[in-house]
């Protein structure tokens, strides 16, 4: 069945291409949309059976020596490509009624089935060959997905250029630490990776390296930089796929470093990847709560999310470290709930921003508002994924974090002093980032489809085309289903990880065994209702008996004087937060106060303005260009454009190689 779901999904993207190029421009997304959805269907198939312990594989012939290429997903493998297909499936339904103008275009939409396949194929692929093939056409064609609307917007060009340098550097890093695991097992095959004793210099070397790669592709700090640049300026469906699935193969090449090819034993591996987690998990929701541009909000809570990720990841690999193998068996699958999670509430909210933005033309926060009466598909999908996103009960985050938490405070009894100073260190990082991510939602969901239009695109926003609106309720559907029913993911991940201390005692239930925890969301669901159901009955008879009638507002001084300037924007939603975290954002401020010509101490208009910038970006990142400018700089001095310095500076060229060869 995998032989067969493979060639599929490889003869899927063909068809694709095919109808992209013939199919006229009216047609080409009600006809290549559904294509690609099915090309992620097929991932699903292909996932699923891998997981579920079924074998095969695909070989491709190539003509240059570079060994053999196979693609022949594990079960580790088969769960993530299960999940790219789902996030591929709904994106593709979604560009139906999404895509128009450069988006639209027969490039874009090749680019769009072949970026699909791509990352369906990078989980699958059994050799490094394979791998690197893969994860570079991915690497590519997202790059062209992200410079779709460059003629339109500037910023889309910077963001680009940032995208591609810091894709490549991960590349390069992955492809060097790749390498030097092939140079030591005398092989390319993953096959022969698992079954390798590495020496302690080359197993250190290449876990650095290939956890810096994978890294910087998932978006981890300070390796973050690109994420909330390309996100926004990205097309929404583009941005989904990125956020939800792309990201996710960091993920999945971290677990495949730490715990199938080298299988990390030494406790300073797990004290990295719990370091790296917790700032990103941190930095990144801090910075997503105090930021007013929809898209970039969401770009920041994936680099939160991707930190909880290599949290659960480090925490693991240390709990391994000291024997404690139940409780790190939780982390790893407290690490794949949050995988599944996340794609889950991610593609809901970014196809929820694709809506906004379609309808309004706005992404600004402080420009939106009054969308649940307009958008109410849109609303009740972007509200229930950003119940998931802040983690609260009866959610695929709350489930997740929940697990990720029972590990944490079972592995914090350790009898190792790193453990137990670490562990409660990581609760602490877990419960900000719980609170701060409820903040976060609270702000984007109230501000954008509460209150009053704070522009005009806003307030003649109308409901989305039927395809998105299809789309956003599946994503939708997904939080709350695997909220209310984690055995199902349970029992995936204890096939897909080998874990035997992660059970589904039924679809409901999980049994944390080794930590002696379960949970049953339905017990959740029924003492909701109990508590819930009277409060709405009395509310419903009092209403019948008290009827709607329209007043004046008191508080207006006798009539009703409410409008946009009097309620809360996003910007003063976070201002409070802003200021307790000022050491930490470091934003600039300017307030500028306008005088009355007539006299000085009457105030015709003051004007707060306020700038966050990326930490990292201006402290690190800044001071690196302009340091590779002096230099660029300084080296032009050598092309004067006189002949006998260059002839001087091939004879010293020269000398150099014959003394390095003669040595």
């Amino acid at each position: 069945m995998i032989d067969t779901s493979l060639l599929v999904q490889f003869l899927l993207m063909l068809l694709a291409i095919s109808v992209a190029i013939v199919a006229p421009a009216r047609y080409r997304a009600l006809l290549t949309g559904p294509v690609v959805s099915a090309i992620g269907i097929a991932g699903v198939v292909t996932g699923w059976a891998a997981v579920t312990g079924q074998h095969g594989s695909l070989p491709v012939p190539i003509t240059i020596p570079l060994g053999a290429v196979t693609f022949a997903p594990s079960a580790l493998g088969g769960y993530f490509m299960l999940v790219i297909g789902a996030v591929g499936a709904i994106c593709g339904i979604y560009a139906i009624g999404y895509v128009h103008g450069p988006a639209a275009s027969r490039t874009s939409w090749i680019a769009l089935a072949v970026f699909v396949t791509a990352m369906e194929f990078v989980p699958a692929a059994a050799d490094v060959v394979a791998f690197l093939l893969a994860w570079e056409l991915m690497a590519v064609t997202s790059a062209i997905l992200v410079v779709t609307e460059h003629a339109q917007r500037p910023a889309v060009k910077t963001a680009a250029l940032w995208y591609v340098a810091m894709t490549q550097l991960s590349f390069f890093l992955v492809l060097i630490g790749l390498g030097i695991l092939s140079a030591g097992a005398g092989s390319t095959q993953f096959a022969v990776f698992r079954a390798t004793h590495w020496d302690a210099a080359t197993a250190n070397l290449a876990f650095v390296l290939l956890v810096l790669g994978f890294g910087a592709k998932s978006g981890i700090v300070p390796l973050h930089v690109w994420l909330p640049r390309a996100h926004p300026e990205a097309p929404s469906h583009v941005s989904a796929l990125m956020s939800a699935a792309m990201v996710k193969l960091g993920i999945y090449g971290a677990i495949l470093t730490s715990t199938q090819f080298l299988r990390a034993d030494t406790m300073w591996w797990g004290v990295l990847l719990l370091a790296l987690g917790t700032v990103s998990a941190v930095y990144g929701i801090l910075q997503a709560s105090v930021t007013s541009d929809l898209k970039r909000l969401l770009a920041f809570s994936t680099t939160e999310n991707v930190g909880l990720m290599f949290l659960a990841l480090g925490a693991a690999s240390m709990l391994r470290a000291n024997g404690i193998n139940a409780v790190a068996d939780s982390a790893i699958a407290a690490c794949l709930f949050l995988v599944i999670a996340h794609a889950a509430f991610k593609t809901t909210l970014f196809l929820g921003a694709g809506s906004i933005l379609r309808a309004s033309g706005q992404r600004d926060l402080d420009l939106l508002g009054g969308l649940g009466s307009r958008m109410p598909v849109t609303s009740i999908a972007f509200g229930l994924a950003a119940l998931g996103a802040a983690a609260l009960p009866l959610t695929a985050g709350f489930v997740s974090e929940w697990v990720l938490l029972q590990s944490l405070i079972h592995g914090a009894g350790a009898t190792n002093r790193i453990l137990a100073i670490t562990m409660p260190i990581a609760v602490g990082a877990v419960a900000l980032t719980a609170g701060l991510a409820l903040m976060t939602f609270v702000k984007a969901y109230g501000i954008a489809f509460l209150a009053r239009p704070r522009s005009e695109g806003t307030s003649r926003a109308k409901e989305s085309p039927i395809s998105m609106r299809i789309a956003m309720l599946l994503g939708a559907a997904i939080v709350i289903a695997m909220g209310l029913t984690p055995g199902l993911t349970a029992h995936a991940i204890a096939l897909a990880a080998g874990i035997s201390s992660v059970k589904a005692t039924g679809p409901l239930t999980i049994d944390l065994s080794g930590v002696a925890a379960t949970l049953n969301p339905g017990q959740l669901l029924a003492l909701a209702l109990v508590l819930v159901l009277p409060v709405v009955a009395t509310a419903a008879v009092v209403a019948r008996k008290r009827p709607r009638r329209a007043v004046d507002l008191a508080w207006g001084c006798g009539g009703n004087r409410l409008s946009p300037r009097m309620q809360y924007t996003a910007t003063s939603y976070a201002e409070p937060l802003s200021r307790i975290f000022d050491d930490s954002l470091r934003p600039e401020r300017d307030v500028i106060v306008t005088h009355s010509t007539e006299a000085r101490y009457l105030v015709d208009r003051i004007q707060y303005r306020q700038r966050l910038s990326d930490v990292f970006d201006s402290r690190l990142y800044t001071p690196i260009i302009s340091f590779v400018e002096r230099i660029g700089a300084s080296a032009r001095r050598l092309q004067n454009g006189k002949i006998h310095f260059y002839l001087a500076y091939s004879f010293v060229a020269f000398l150099v190689v014959l003394v390095v060869m003669s040595l």
